[in-house]
């Protein structure tokens, strides 16, 4: 069997306007520039996701499927709630206790791109690891 030895990985959009797309992710969520290349309306910037990357470049014309969601864990989705309405960024369910133990609200990107910012609460089984 053959292993594919992963060094890094992200995710990667296309906006229909990236400079739209730019300041939804670095303004108004805060993410940290990892790195940006190229120039002008051509140019890319990759944001720090956590253990992850995304990368925002290049362009659509059609804007993303509805099934392409991220999944972004946070300390604390209220506050997260708290800071992101402050920022101006529309939630599209503020935070709810789902049934299966974790705090869930969501918001979308300017092209609809859903965005499911996650709490683990400290008592949930995703946190506890038996033996360990």
């Amino acid at each position: 069997m053959t292993m594919v030895h992963v060094l890094s990985s992200r995710v990667l959009l296309r906006p229909t306007d990236p400079e739209r797309s730019r300041r939804f992710y670095g303004e108004q969520l805060g993410l940290a520039v990892y790195r940006e290349f190229g120039t002008g309306v051509e140019r890319g910037t990759v944001y720090f996701l956590g253990g992850g990357f995304l990368e925002v470049a290049g362009r659509s014309d059609t804007p993303p499927s509805p099934a392409v969601k991220l999944w972004v864990q946070v300390a604390d989705a209220h506050a997260a709630h708290e800071e992101l309405t402050a920022a101006g960024v529309p939630v599209v369910r503020p935070p709810v206790k789902e049934p299966w133990g974790l705090v869930e609200m969501w918001i979308a990107d300017p092209d609809g791109t859903e965005i499911v910012l996650v709490e683990i609460p400290a008592d949930h089984p995703l946190r506890y690891r038996p033996g360990i």
